[in-house]
Formats: structure tokens, C-alpha cells, sequence
């Protein structure tokens, strides 16, 4: 059994910033990659950013390069995403997401159960 627990969603106004937090916790063997997905309201969900865990290679989507960054603590099983210069079209319910080898050997990809951020303009 495996989790991802969220947190650091919220309200804040076009400008601002906003810092989430991802842990994986539970039947680890090796996390693989760990990301942050999003989904407005009657869109698809996104990928916003991606990290490996080994070599650290990242990935983003083309509109939050420059604004977003995603980083890991490999010790902690914890990606975060700092996320600057925020936009109203930021707006979103963002999911955690891991591609993990549990301890059964089973790889696996686990969804968290997603954080709010809304943006003000």
C-alpha cells in the first residue's frame, strides 16, 4: 500500500506564489518519477512538471516554464513544486502523481487526492 499525501494548495492573488508538497509514504521499493498533474474545471488533466529521482532530469509543460519549478528530497520520498508568478489560468485542482517499484516488486503509478490553488486576478 502505497499514499500520497498533498498539501500546500490555497487561494492567492495573480502574482503570488504558492509552494506544494507531495510524500509518498508506505510500501516503497523505488520511486521512479514523481510529478504534478493539474485539471481546470472541464479541461483534461495536465502534466505540469516531472522529476526522476535518479539523475534529477526534469520536465515541464510549456506554460509554467520559466514560473514553476519542481524539486525532490529523495530522503524524505517528497516532490515539490514552487510555483511563482502565478496566473489566473493557473487555476486548478494539481495531483500528485509517482511512478513507484513497491516492495512486491510491483511497479506501479499512484495519484494523490489532489490540492486546490486558485488564483485571483
Amino acid at each position: 500500500q502505497v499514499q500520497l499525501v498533498e498539501s500546500g494548495g490555497g487561494l492567492v492573488q495573480a502574482g503570488g506564489s504558492l509552494r506544494l508538497s507531495c510524500a509518498a509514504n508506505g510500501n516503497i521499493f523505488r520511486i521512479n518519477v514523481m510529478g504534478w498533474y493539474r485539471q481546470a474545471p472541464g479541461m483534461q488533466r495536465e502534466l505540469v512538471a516531472s522529476v526522476m529521482t535518479n539523475g534529477g532530469r526534469t520536465n515541464y509543460a510549456d506554460s509554467v516554464k520559466g514560473r514553476f519549478t519542481i524539486s525532490k528530497d529523495n530522503a524524505k520520498n517528497t516532490v515539490y513544486l514552487q510555483m511563482n508568478s502565478l496566473k489566473a489560468e493557473d487555476t486548478a485542482v494539481y495531483y500528485c502523481n509517482a511512478d513507484i517499484l513497491t516492495t512486491t516488486l510491483s511497479r506501479l503509478t499512484y495519484w494523490g487526492r489532489g490540492t486546490q490553488v486558485t488564483v485571483s486576478s
